[in-house]
């Protein structure tokens, strides 16, 4: 698992834009034991590109987990937006299913 954190970190570094590989190095982290790390990337990400969908959900779930349910609230909603902008009914409804389990 070090060497998959290493790598995804390495890639991050010389692409810092890549939303892909920097969701697979929050993924990573979060099963790491990291997940204030990962909570940063998703937040990176979104801060670049706001149409991540995924980023909103597993954000915000990780949030949810560090006992910050106001942040979770926050992040499932603008993802719910950003679905509606986007189109992507399917994550509209675990996003919202997620902030009502709030």
């Amino acid at each position: 698992m070090a060497d998959r954190l290493g790598t995804l970190k390495t890639l991050v570094e010389q692409n810092p834009t890549d939303s892909r590989t920097r969701y697979m190095l929050a993924m990573e982290l979060g099963g790491a034991g990291d997940p204030e790390g990962a909570v940063r990337e998703y937040r990176a990400i979104l801060a670049h590109d706001p149409d991540y969908a995924a980023a909103y959900f597993h954000g915000g779930q990780t949030l949810a987990k560090l006992g910050e349910a106001d942040a979770a609230r926050e992040i499932y909603q603008q993802g719910i937006e950003a679905c509606v902008r986007i189109g992507d009914s399917h994550t509209k409804s675990e996003l919202e299913e997620a902030l009502a389990a709030l």
